[in-house]
């Protein structure tokens, strides 16, 4: 018969606290999306700096969402989806989760400086920004949402800098398709979540609620999206390129999101925005993967 110690799950416990207020699956795809923009911006990989630039990615957004949480505290209390995360639930104090985002800030952004200065800046930008404007406005106005587009849209281009050390038409091509996604992914999550939200006084539609106008405004902006991941073919976009093969595929998926965010508009239901969730996550993942399979292949 085998025993657990208590040290043991003394360590489990803080390994399971830290990955649920850095949000571990979110922070790993955010790191995702700032390696695919670093293979497609390196002329040649460096494995040593792909590592910086994932652990100092990991910090920059583990950060935010601790500020966020120390900040939203009171009322994640109120909301069945976040009343069991480390603060609310007193598995973890103010003080212990303000030091853990002092230090993650300061290391993430003492790894991206030694990548170049221009990465270590935009990450630092991208706490600001989502602890100082997005987080605060969440109560305020479903406008919290563009405000936090921005942000959420420079993980994918800060691969690009740190591979290149500079900004250009590339890595704003980059940020700008991860700008209008985020739209229909997050007024999805609020559709879907609107009676949870509401509880805690988040804004998180355009029209503040569920009806024809937002389901709109969600396929608008899902076009969008699509419009601006073609863009690449046409070879405007500098280095950044895909061959009409990847755009057909991109188009494809494409289909497939206004498909759900069509469905959303008709059935006005949360499955359908669960399915519309899902489908903007796929969207994302795979196009990344389309356009470095890409360069590596063509």
């Amino acid at each position: 018969m085998s025993v657990i110690n208590s040290k043991s799950i003394t360590q489990l416990s803080l390994i399971g606290i830290f990955t649920e207020i850095t949000k571990l699956r979110l922070s790993v795809s955010v790191v995702f999306s700032s390696v695919a923009g670093y293979l497609l911006g390196a002329d040649s990989i460096d494995f040593f700096v792909l590592f910086l630039l994932c652990v100092g990615g990991y910090c920059m957004v583990g950060a935010s969402n601790v500020y966020n949480q120390i900040i939203e505290k009171d009322l994640d209390a109120l909301m069945d989806r976040t009343k069991n995360r480390p603060l609310p639930a007193g598995q973890m104090s103010v003080r212990s989760a303000f030091i853990l985002a002092i230090a993650l800030t300061v290391l993430g952004i003492a790894v991206l400086y030694s990548i170049n200065p221009i990465t270590a800046m935009f990450g630092a930008i991208s706490i600001f920004m989502y602890v100082s404007l997005y987080t605060p406005l969440k109560t305020k106005t479903p406008l919290s949402v563009f405000v936090g587009a921005f942000p959420g849209a420079i993980p994918f281009m800060l691969g690009w800098v740190a591979a290149t050390g500079e900004f250009g038409i590339e890595p704003g091509t980059l940020f700008m398709i991860q700008f209008f996604w985020q739209f229909p992914h997050f007024w999805a999550i609020g559709w879907f979540l609107f009676d949870d939200y509401k509880k805690a006084g988040f804004f998180m539609l355009p029209n503040g609620k569920r009806d024809k106008g937002t389901a709109i405004q969600v396929i608008l902006y899902s076009i969008w999206t699509v419009l601006v991941s073609l863009i690449p073919v046409l070879g405007i976009t500098g280095k950044l390129y895909v061959t009409p093969i990847s755009a057909g595929l991109i188009g494809v998926l494409g289909i497939g999101l206004l498909y759900y965010a069509i469905k959303l508009y008709k059935e006005k239901t949360s499955v359908a925005a669960k399915q519309l969730m899902l489908a903007s996550v796929s969207y994302i993942t795979l196009l990344q993967i389309i356009y470095v399979a890409d360069k590596f292949l063509r």
